[in-house]
């Protein structure tokens, strides 16, 4: 299945082309343009900068690091419409466990109440989570996605400077 070039959601059905990228939706579409702005970024700035939020404290609850990517899943319906997403929390080991333990129990409990997606999507996102909370990240160095998040925010940074 394809992953979204921006938010890295997987595309089960549809997307947004634009070039070779493909992207979920038309707002990670009109995103996109981050992308090639951030690919001129140098990779030392890039790994300076993720190394100093690793090693820094959590933005959600003040504990020390390490920091990282936590991404949690969730799902829920209403007779024929199910939304789901993929939600990435820059934050400590402890409090991406929250959000995973949190979007798990809210997709239990409001995931299965539409058809058919509703009744697909729910075990797959609570499963999702479960793996999540049992592989955690590498606490010795910053993961790839941190690496993302750190190149496009300061892309974002460079745009909003010009």
């Amino acid at each position: 299945m394809a992953k979204c070039a921006y938010c890295s959601t997987t595309i089960i059905f549809g997307g947004k082309s634009e070039g070779k990228l493909r992207f979920c939706n038309d707002q990670c579409r009109n995103k996109g343009v981050l992308l090639a702005t951030s690919e001129q970024i140098p990779a030392n700035v890039i790994q300076q900068k993720a190394c100093e939020i690793h090693q820094g404290n959590c933005p959600k609850c003040g504990a020390r690091g390490p920091i990282d990517v936590h991404v949690s899943y969730q799902v829920w319906s209403a007779v024929f419409l199910t939304s789901w997403k993929s939600r990435p929390h820059v934050c400590c080991r402890s409090c991406g466990i929250k959000s995973q333990l949190g979007d798990a129990t809210f997709s239990l409990l409001l995931g299965w109440w539409g058809f058919p997606w509703g009744l697909i999507f729910t075990p797959i996102q609570v499963v999702r989570n479960m793996v999540g909370l049992a592989r955690g990240v590498d606490p010795s160095k910053p993961s790839a996605q941190l690496e993302k998040i750190v190149r496009l925010t300061t892309a974002s940074q460079l745009i909003q400077t010009n």
